[in-house]
C-alpha cells in the first residue's frame, strides 16, 4: 500500500469519534512506511473495539 493511500485511511479514522479529540495523524510525518502501515492497523483495531462496544450498548 502507498503512503498516500495510508495517509487517507488515517484522515477517515480521525474523523471517528473515538480519535476526534486525539491527533493521531501529526506524527505519521516522521514514521516510516512500515511504521506508518503499523500505526493505521493499529488505529483501526481500537476504532473496531470501540464500534464494536458502542453497538452493544
Amino acid at each position: 500500500m502507498t503512503r498516500v493511500a495510508l495517509l487517507e485511511r488515517l484522515k477517515e479514522l480521525q474523523q471517528m469519534p473515538k480519535f476526534q479529540n486525539r491527533d493521531i495523524r501529526t506524527i505519521s510525518a516522521m514514521m516510516s512506511i512500515e511504521a506508518l502501515a503499523k500505526h493505521v492497523e493499529v488505529c483501526e483495531a481500537a476504532a473496531g473495539a470501540s464500534s464494536r462496544e458502542a453497538s452493544n450498548a
